[in-house]
Protein backbone atom coordinates (compact mmCIF):
# COMPACT_ATOMS: atom_id res chain seq x y z
CA UNK A 1 0.00 0.00 0.00
CA UNK A 2 1.34 3.72 -0.62
CA UNK A 3 2.78 5.84 2.00
CA UNK A 4 4.45 8.93 2.90
CA UNK A 5 8.22 8.49 4.20
CA UNK A 6 8.45 10.93 6.61
CA UNK A 7 12.14 10.55 6.19
CA UNK A 8 12.31 11.97 3.09
CA UNK A 9 12.07 15.70 1.61
CA UNK A 10 9.27 17.04 0.27
CA UNK A 11 10.47 18.62 -3.15
CA UNK A 12 8.16 21.47 -4.04
CA UNK A 13 7.15 21.46 -7.98
CA UNK A 14 6.44 24.25 -10.25
CA UNK A 15 3.18 23.66 -11.84
CA UNK A 16 1.33 25.90 -14.44
CA UNK A 17 -2.86 25.84 -14.38
CA UNK A 18 -4.42 26.14 -17.99
CA UNK A 19 -8.45 27.10 -17.79
CA UNK A 20 -9.64 25.85 -21.18
CA UNK A 21 -13.23 27.78 -21.17
CA UNK A 22 -14.85 30.28 -23.52
CA UNK A 23 -17.02 32.04 -20.90
CA UNK A 24 -14.59 31.84 -17.76
CA UNK A 25 -12.38 34.79 -16.72
CA UNK A 26 -9.42 34.82 -13.37
CA UNK A 27 -12.78 36.35 -11.19
CA UNK A 28 -14.96 33.10 -11.69
CA UNK A 29 -12.24 30.44 -12.41
CA UNK A 30 -13.68 27.81 -9.25
CA UNK A 31 -11.54 25.09 -11.31
CA UNK A 32 -8.26 27.09 -11.82
CA UNK A 33 -8.93 28.47 -7.85
CA UNK A 34 -9.44 24.97 -6.95
CA UNK A 35 -6.14 23.56 -8.27
CA UNK A 36 -3.97 26.93 -7.37
CA UNK A 37 -5.54 26.38 -3.89
CA UNK A 38 -4.63 22.79 -3.50
CA UNK A 39 -1.00 22.97 -5.21
CA UNK A 40 0.00 25.46 -2.89
CA UNK A 41 -1.23 23.97 0.30
CA UNK A 42 1.07 20.74 -0.82
CA UNK A 43 3.77 22.91 -0.59
CA UNK A 44 4.52 23.59 -4.48
CA UNK A 45 4.47 26.73 -6.53
CA UNK A 46 2.16 28.32 -8.82
CA UNK A 47 5.01 28.82 -12.04
CA UNK A 48 2.19 30.41 -14.36
CA UNK A 49 -1.26 30.08 -14.66
CA UNK A 50 -3.63 31.19 -17.96
CA UNK A 51 -7.06 31.26 -19.04
CA UNK A 52 -7.80 30.70 -23.12
CA UNK A 53 -10.86 29.73 -25.28
CA UNK A 54 -11.72 26.52 -26.69
CA UNK A 55 -9.58 26.69 -29.58
CA UNK A 56 -6.79 23.89 -30.61
CA UNK A 57 -4.34 26.82 -31.83
CA UNK A 58 -4.80 28.51 -28.27
CA UNK A 59 -4.69 25.69 -25.88
CA UNK A 60 -1.41 23.99 -27.85
CA UNK A 61 0.61 27.19 -27.81
CA UNK A 62 -0.17 28.27 -24.21
CA UNK A 63 1.38 24.08 -22.96
CA UNK A 64 3.93 24.47 -26.10
CA UNK A 65 5.30 27.73 -24.30
CA UNK A 66 4.99 25.73 -20.76
CA UNK A 67 6.97 22.73 -22.30
CA UNK A 68 9.54 24.46 -23.30
CA UNK A 69 10.05 26.52 -19.81
CA UNK A 70 12.58 24.76 -17.78
CA UNK A 71 11.11 26.43 -15.14
CA UNK A 72 7.85 24.44 -15.13
CA UNK A 73 7.70 20.93 -14.23
CA UNK A 74 4.09 19.83 -14.59
CA UNK A 75 1.24 21.34 -16.67
CA UNK A 76 -2.49 20.97 -15.11
CA UNK A 77 -5.90 21.92 -17.58
CA UNK A 78 -9.37 21.78 -16.93
CA UNK A 79 -11.69 22.48 -19.23
CA UNK A 80 -12.92 21.16 -22.50
CA UNK A 81 -12.59 17.31 -22.77
CA UNK A 82 -16.39 16.62 -22.87
CA UNK A 83 -18.16 15.37 -26.30
CA UNK A 84 -19.53 18.68 -27.08
CA UNK A 85 -18.19 20.40 -30.59
CA UNK A 86 -16.43 23.18 -28.41
CA UNK A 87 -14.25 20.15 -26.39
CA UNK A 88 -10.96 19.99 -28.26
CA UNK A 89 -8.73 19.81 -25.01
CA UNK A 90 -7.36 16.52 -25.82
CA UNK A 91 -7.07 17.12 -29.10
CA UNK A 92 -5.12 20.22 -28.79
CA UNK A 93 -2.71 18.37 -25.77
CA UNK A 94 -2.46 14.67 -26.68
CA UNK A 95 0.13 15.20 -30.05
CA UNK A 96 2.11 17.11 -28.00
CA UNK A 97 2.72 13.50 -25.68
CA UNK A 98 6.23 11.89 -25.99
CA UNK A 99 4.24 9.32 -23.68
CA UNK A 100 0.85 8.94 -22.69
CA UNK A 101 0.16 8.07 -19.26
CA UNK A 102 -3.40 5.45 -19.67
CA UNK A 103 -3.56 4.85 -16.10
CA UNK A 104 -3.93 8.39 -15.06
CA UNK A 105 -7.32 8.16 -17.08
CA UNK A 106 -8.18 4.64 -15.56
CA UNK A 107 -7.71 5.94 -12.10
CA UNK A 108 -9.35 8.97 -12.40
CA UNK A 109 -12.87 7.16 -14.43
CA UNK A 110 -12.64 4.85 -10.73
CA UNK A 111 -12.69 7.54 -8.65
CA UNK A 112 -14.99 9.30 -10.57
CA UNK A 113 -16.95 6.35 -10.95
CA UNK A 114 -17.67 6.55 -7.32
CA UNK A 115 -18.80 9.77 -7.08
CA UNK A 116 -20.84 10.65 -10.11
CA UNK A 117 -21.45 6.79 -11.76
CA UNK A 118 -21.26 6.26 -15.10
CA UNK A 119 -21.55 10.27 -15.86
CA UNK A 120 -17.32 9.73 -15.66
CA UNK A 121 -17.81 8.65 -19.16
CA UNK A 122 -18.55 11.58 -20.17
CA UNK A 123 -14.97 13.25 -19.78
CA UNK A 124 -11.87 12.55 -21.74
CA UNK A 125 -9.12 13.31 -19.10
CA UNK A 126 -5.55 12.31 -20.06
CA UNK A 127 -2.38 12.80 -18.96
CA UNK A 128 1.24 12.28 -20.74
CA UNK A 129 4.93 13.50 -20.69
CA UNK A 130 6.44 15.99 -23.34
CA UNK A 131 9.89 17.38 -22.88
CA UNK A 132 10.45 16.11 -19.25
CA UNK A 133 7.54 17.77 -18.04
CA UNK A 134 4.28 16.37 -17.15
CA UNK A 135 0.84 17.01 -18.44
CA UNK A 136 -2.57 16.25 -17.29
CA UNK A 137 -5.66 17.03 -18.48
CA UNK A 138 -8.46 17.50 -16.12
CA UNK A 139 -12.76 18.13 -16.63
CA UNK A 140 -13.48 21.56 -16.29
CA UNK A 141 -15.62 21.31 -12.70
CA UNK A 142 -14.15 21.77 -9.41
CA UNK A 143 -15.37 18.74 -8.53
CA UNK A 144 -13.54 16.85 -10.94
CA UNK A 145 -10.48 19.12 -9.74
CA UNK A 146 -10.60 18.13 -6.20
CA UNK A 147 -10.76 14.14 -7.31
CA UNK A 148 -8.00 14.63 -9.42
CA UNK A 149 -5.89 16.37 -6.97
CA UNK A 150 -6.67 15.09 -4.24
CA UNK A 151 -7.01 10.87 -5.51
CA UNK A 152 -3.89 11.35 -7.74
CA UNK A 153 -1.90 14.50 -7.99
CA UNK A 154 -1.39 15.19 -4.24
CA UNK A 155 0.79 11.50 -3.32
CA UNK A 156 2.17 11.15 -6.82
CA UNK A 157 3.51 14.79 -7.00
CA UNK A 158 5.17 14.26 -3.86
CA UNK A 159 8.68 12.78 -3.73
CA UNK A 160 7.91 11.49 -0.23
CA UNK A 161 4.71 8.92 -2.02
CA UNK A 162 6.13 5.44 -1.51
CA UNK A 163 6.57 2.88 -3.02
CA UNK A 164 7.24 5.07 -5.80
CA UNK A 165 6.46 8.90 -7.28
CA UNK A 166 6.58 11.13 -10.43
CA UNK A 167 9.07 13.59 -8.90
CA UNK A 168 11.45 10.56 -8.35
CA UNK A 169 11.88 10.07 -12.04
CA UNK A 170 11.81 13.61 -12.88
CA UNK A 171 15.66 13.49 -13.60
CA UNK A 172 15.10 10.73 -16.54
CA UNK A 173 12.44 11.96 -18.46
CA UNK A 174 14.68 13.54 -20.85
CA UNK A 175 16.98 10.27 -21.28
CA UNK A 176 15.83 9.80 -24.84
CA UNK A 177 16.77 13.31 -26.09
CA UNK A 178 20.09 13.08 -24.41
CA UNK A 179 21.41 9.49 -25.85
CA UNK A 180 23.61 9.97 -28.58
CA UNK A 181 24.73 13.82 -27.10
CA UNK A 182 27.72 12.80 -24.45
CA UNK A 183 25.79 13.86 -21.52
Amino acid sequence: MSRIDETRPFIPLSIAVLTVSDTRSLADDRSGDTLVQRLEAAGHRLAARAIVPDEVDEIRATVKGWIADPGIDAVITTGGTGFTGRDVTPEAIEPLFEKRMDGFSAVFHRISYDKIGTSTLQSRATAGVAGATYIFVLPGSPGACKDAWDGILAAQLDYRQRPCNFVEIMPRLDEHLRRGTGN
